[in-house]
């Protein structure tokens, strides 16, 4: 009976992979929804592991936290650069895993992509990805804290420019580096959760 059931989930996965890049047809599009609710976000289709666009500016997040001090007075922490920590991980290593540097890498873009220049989320992805890299941040700086209770964090991000090389025909940004320093969020005992 298992070996059926793996068989069938087998089948369904090819099948629904096969569909997503087949040209429209009546099949795929009558099961639209069901085909690409199995194979997005998780298996979607993306050319960039054979001709990836190189980085056109360099990413940089920091976060600090706001604890609750032995006497109820709030204290501010200092900034730690959590991209300088993922480069740090990969630097020297025979066999790095970029994993880290790329949750938080594509965690700031699903949120600078789903709010606004004010920091207002733009529908209900907003509010999950604002979620998102608040976790991110609160995870990367647990065990820096030592027990402190943190009531608030924030996010500062500064990007700066990658000069094209000599030879692309891209034009060279005049921007300097941007800055952008979050609101600060709120902590709440469920933010603590499975971290």
């Amino acid at each position: 009976m298992t070996a059926v059931v793996l068989l069938g989930a087998v089948c369904w996965h090819l099948a629904t992979l096969f569909l997503v890049v087949t040209p429209d047809n009546p099949v795929k599009n009558r099961y639209a929804h069901m085909i690409n609710g199995h194979v997005y976000p998780e298996f979607p289709q993306g050319w960039q592991l054979f001709a990836p666009e190189p980085l056109h500016e360099n990413v940089a997040i920091a976060a600090r936290v706001r604890t609750a001090g032995a006497s109820g007075n709030p204290r501010t922490g200092q900034w730690f650069n959590l991209t300088a920590q993922d480069i740090a991980a990969v630097r020297h290593n025979p066999a790095p895993s970029h994993a880290h540097q790329n949750m938080l890498r594509l965690a700031w873009s699903f949120y600078r992509n789903s709010h606004s220049r004010r920091d207002a989320p733009i529908g209900v992805r907003g509010i999950l990805f604002g979620e998102y890299v608040k976790r991110i941040a609160l995870q990367r700086l647990e065990g820096r804290l030592s027990g402190k209770r943190v009531v608030a964090v924030q996010v500062r991000v500064t990007t700066r420019p990658v000069a094209p090389p000599r030879w692309s025909d891209r034009a060279s940004s005049a921007q300097s580096a941007r800055h952008r320093t979050l609101p600060w969020w709120p902590v709440k005992d469920r933010d603590r959760r499975g971290l």
